[in-house]
């Protein structure tokens, strides 16, 4: 406990986190260019991204995009903002909030792509709702990305992969969707993941369970 309460702390003080706690945390949706990265780079977005290694792994990987990890578990977020932290990368932000909320924080086609890095696969029927690909996620997702920017999904969860695909197929508006069971298997599609692995990812490879992956637009 006493460990967490430090992290909390830490991260209070810390200019690349957005909590509660900070006056800009009401202030910043519509404003992240402007008023956070002081630039017009384009902003990609992971929700869910518990540690924040897709957040901060691309970040370094590209220096000339902005990178927001969007979680509710303050502790998780301590970790990928130490990482940021420790190697100045100042193109990443942590944003504490629940997913149901985004909206309060990003304008209309504010998000150039978002990342869905290992979800919860919430496989009770009860929580259906709840997956982070339901139609009414989707629909957020259709607001506030950009015309033509991606959304992409990556895990281990059979059921939620395919839960995902039943989803987009009966959509009108889906374009570019690309897919595979088997990231590590496929030429095609490997290189848009970056090689970059979460710990979630090394602990269900580790027990022989392939990664799934896709990709898709909103049609414009």
């Amino acid at each position: 406990m006493k460990r967490k309460q430090e992290r909390f702390r830490i991260i209070e003080e810390r200019s690349n986190v957005l909590e509660p706690s900070k006056p800009l945390y009401t202030q910043i949706k519509g404003r992240w260019n402007n008023e956070f990265f002081k630039n017009s780079n384009p902003i990609t977005v992971e929700l869910a991204c518990g540690r924040g290694e897709y957040t901060v792994g691309l970040a370094a990987l590209f220096p000339d995009r902005n990178y927001i990890g969007v979680d509710i578990k303050g502790e998780r977020i301590w970790k990928g903002s130490t990482i940021a932290v420790e190697n100045n990368l100042l193109n990443v932000a942590f944003l504490r909030t629940q997913i149901l909320l985004i909206e309060n924080f990003f304008d209309t086609h504010e998000i150039d792509e978002l990342w869905l890095t290992f979800p919860d696969p919430r496989p009770r029927k009860r929580d259906v709702k709840r997956r982070l690909t339901n139609p009414r996620f989707l629909e957020m997702y259709k607001k506030l990305v950009r015309p033509g920017g991606y959304v992409r999904l990556k895990t281990d969860n059979t059921n939620l992969f395919n839960y995902t695909l039943e989803e987009l197929n009966n959509r009108s508006d889906i374009v570019d969707l690309k897919y595979t069971d088997s990231i590590y298997n496929t030429e095609l599609l490997r290189p848009e993941c970056f090689d970059i692995k979460t710990r979630y990812e090394e602990e269900f490879a580790a027990k022989g369970e392939s990664i799934k992956y896709l990709r898709f637009r909103f049609a414009e």
